[in-house]
């Protein structure tokens, strides 16, 4: 059975803003780390919700992923509900992900751009998948992970608790073993530092307690742009494994072992000539090996058989050309295909082709037209049509383009961030690009499916 035997948490307001919006909560088995965003201490209420509603929830009331759903979906809920009913608060949201350990596993639910790893036998993992635009992109394949990195626009999120009434969530389940150390994080942390700052400092000596200072430390030295929150907590036991069998006693029907073993006879040596006199025996009782007969020659190919080659080769010739005709077919339709979307410079896109891509880097469609059109400067209730990736005839992606950058005109990618931002008045000139607030380490309001924003 696994334990946890050290947990630590650290929040830190950073060096860069007034406030701290993070919330978090250690109640082992049961941990969160909530990053919230909207002005007027908006975001501080929303990631505050989302971490209350762990307090009150019971560990073993469900299996372990429903109880992380349910208890996210009910956040949301109460998020929304309050945004509904207090203009002041309109827009408001937060990130959240949690962690629940039950016996041999650990199970996470994740919504936004906070983050789990793992660090286990000296190499650090990341286990949830952030919900933003750059992170969508780079699955597509559209950007590296370096350029992602980098990109102005990392800080938009796709999706948060709050600015919809329904929220999906991720959840995911791990088989945890003996020395695992798991950390929970907002992106306050993730974007000052890169994976591989953050395995450097995990793997070096010293408590879970000096590693989350060193962390916060560590961010805060990079520029520490954003308020900064770090959960740490180990394992220790021996876990199941089940692949693992043991041999039953065939008189009792019971494992025997150690002294038990000893005392039935069943030691290594006792076990050892025991299989050796079996195969002996076995080997004295079979019977002599028998000469294998001559096989007889082989009689020469009669008409048909000499007549089916050609056969087979037409009909080969014959597959290949449905397969060419097929895939000319396929060719064709894509062309007919039209959609719009984000391209790597943050502008409505229109592409031909369909919205996918196969192993190997190959793309089934291609960038037409950048409309000029600034994705953080659409208004939310139509960013989701830029993004929604809906097949369209060239006319109607062209048309809804067109509409696209009507509705965006007067709105400006720093009146967006007004709008949505956490109204930090001490980000510094790198950290205003559009749809953000606080650059690499921001954020917005975000839904699934709904106008993008960023994490603050």
């Amino acid at each position: 059975m696994l334990r946890i035997t050290e947990a630590v948490q650290l929040t830190d307001t950073g060096r860069q803003r007034e406030a701290n919006e993070d919330s978090l909560f250690l109640g082992p088995p049961l941990f969160a780390v909530a990053d919230g965003m909207g002005g007027a201490q908006a975001g501080e209420v929303a990631s505050h919700l989302a971490v209350e509603a762990f307090s009150a929830a019971d560990p073993d009331s469900a299996p372990p992923e429903e109880l992380l759903r349910t208890t996210i979906e009910a956040a949301n809920r109460s998020i929304y509900e309050l945004a509904q009913g207090d203009s002041s608060r309109s827009g408001m949201g937060t990130t959240l992900t949690a962690a629940l350990l039950r016996g041999e596993e650990i199970s996470f639910g994740h919504v936004g751009d906070s983050r789990a790893y793992v660090f286990r036998d000296g190499q650090l993992k990341q286990i949830t998948n952030d919900h933003s635009l750059v992170e969508e992109l780079r699955r597509q394949g559209r950007l590296s992970r370096e350029q992602a990195a980098d990109h102005p626009q990392r800080s938009v999120i796709t999706r948060a608790l709050g600015p919809e009434p329904d929220v999906e969530v991720d959840t995911m389940t791990f088989r945890g073993r003996d020395g695992d150390v798991f950390l929970l994080c907002s992106d306050g942390l993730t974007t000052m530092l890169s994976d591989e700052d953050v395995h450097a400092i995990l793997r070096r000596e010293g408590s879970l307690e000096k590693k989350a200072r060193w962390l916060v430390r560590a961010a805060n030295e990079r520029g520490g742009r954003d308020n900064i929150t770090v959960v740490l907590f180990s394992l220790s036991g021996s876990e199941v494994d089940p692949d693992a069998t043991e041999e039953a006693s065939p008189d009792e029907g019971v494992t025997l072992i150690g002294a038990s073993a000893e005392g039935a006879g069943l030691t290594a040596g006792a076990v050892q000539a025991a299989a050796a006199e079996d195969a002996e025996a076995r080997a004295a009782a079979a019977p002599p090996p028998r000469r294998r007969p001559r096989q007889a020659p082989a009689a020469p190919a009669t008409a048909d058989e000499r007549t089916s080659w050609p056969k087979r080769i037409l009909k080969t010739i014959v597959a290949l050309a449905v397969i060419a005709l097929l895939a000319w077919g396929a060719v064709t339709a894509m062309r007919q295909v039209w959609f719009l979307g984000v391209n790597d410079q943050g502008e409505v896109a229109i592409y031909r082709g369909l919205p996918y891509e196969l192993p190997f880097g190959i793309d089934l469609y291609s960038e037409q037209e950048a409309t000029g059109t600034e994705f953080s400067a659409l208004p939310e209730d139509r960013r989701g049509v830029a993004t929604d990736h809906e097949w369209r005839s060239e006319e109607d992606a062209r048309s809804l383009a067109d509409d696209l950058a009507t509705a965006a005109t007067g709105v400006t990618p720093s009146a967006a961030e007004n709008t949505t931002g956490t109204g930090d008045s001490q980000s510094s000139p790198d950290d205003a690009v559009p749809g953000g607030n606080g650059g690499s380490s921001g954020g917005g309001n975000a839904g699934q499916n709904s106008p993008p924003g960023s994490s603050g």
